[in-house]
């Protein structure tokens, strides 16, 4: 399973970087990867205008996008657009932070995972 990471690195420049989960087939009832323990689990909507200037996360979590995509620009200026079901871990939680704005002029949920 693919996730996307938001992170610094050492002058505080966000950055992407793309991870592989590795799933293990478990039969009948799927692939599933190994167990991550989490802290607390929020849910969140944004308005239809949501347009965030350059922040930190709040926390390390995964952000799991339930209806609406988002496009995300690092300090360095790389720009990427996720839609509807993509997986994000966000690390950048010093250094210059990211921006987020939504794809579309309609409120969006999304999961925040804590770690």
């Amino acid at each position: 399973m693919k996730i996307t990471r938001i992170f610094s690195d050492e002058n505080g420049e966000s950055h992407f970087g793309d991870i592989e989960i590795p799933l293990i087939d478990q039969g009948e009832i799927g692939y599933l990867s190994e167990d991550i323990n989490v802290k607390k689990l929020q849910f969140r909507t944004v308005s239809a205008d949501y347009d965030y200037d350059f922040h930190h996360a709040p926390q390390m979590q995964y952000i799991v996008l339930l209806d609406g995509g988002v496009e995300i620009e690092t300090s360095l200026g790389e720009i990427r657009q996720f839609k509807t079901g993509e997986i994000l871990l966000v690390e950048d939680i010093s250094g210059k932070g990211h921006k987020t704005k939504n794809l579309e002029k309609k409120e969006r949920t999304s999961l925040f995972i804590h770690i």
